[in-house]
């Protein structure tokens, strides 16, 4: 392949990577933008599909604690009006254990949004268990489903 006429003439039929010779301007210049577009392609994010949220505890008073009820801090929202529209959003708390089970270390305790708590962006939040006080300060996700528009 490499020992032919045609091979030591055209820059096309080089040695792997050599640059070519004899080239174009216009030809590398379509090579470069070819392998700019490869490139874009590849190092591409993933897409977030939630919120993150932040879990700051349960609901409580001076004295009492309300356990079913867990506080959520949501990023980005401030007032009551943009906690509504989270109401009815899936929640999920992700967390590492020690034993693995099916597969996997990781594991998940799914919760809904209910209603906002207070004015300063802060929602109330049901899960099927409760959460413990160990995720106190932990992220979670607020999941952008079920969708009401």
């Amino acid at each position: 392949f490499g020992s032919s006429p045609r091979a030591q003439s055209s820059p096309h039929y080089a040695k792997a990577g050599a640059q070519p010779v004899a080239a174009m301007a216009g030809e590398k210049k379509q090579i470069a933008g070819a392998s700019k577009r490869k490139v874009a392609k590849a190092t591409k994010q993933p897409v977030r599909l939630y919120a993150k949220g932040l879990i700051l505890g349960h609901k409580r008073s001076k004295s009492n604690t309300y356990h079913s009820i867990t506080l959520l801090k949501i990023d980005g929202v401030r007032t009551k009006e943009d906690a509504a529209w989270y109401a009815g959003k899936r929640v999920a708390y992700v967390y590492k254990a020690k034993k693995e089970v099916k597969n996997s270390k990781f594991r998940v305790m799914w919760g809904k949004v209910r209603r906002a708590h207070g004015n300063s962006g802060v929602v109330r939040a049901k899960f099927l268990k409760n959460i413990p006080p160990k995720a106190f300060g932990a992220p979670c996700r607020i999941m952008m489903y079920p969708s009401s528009i």
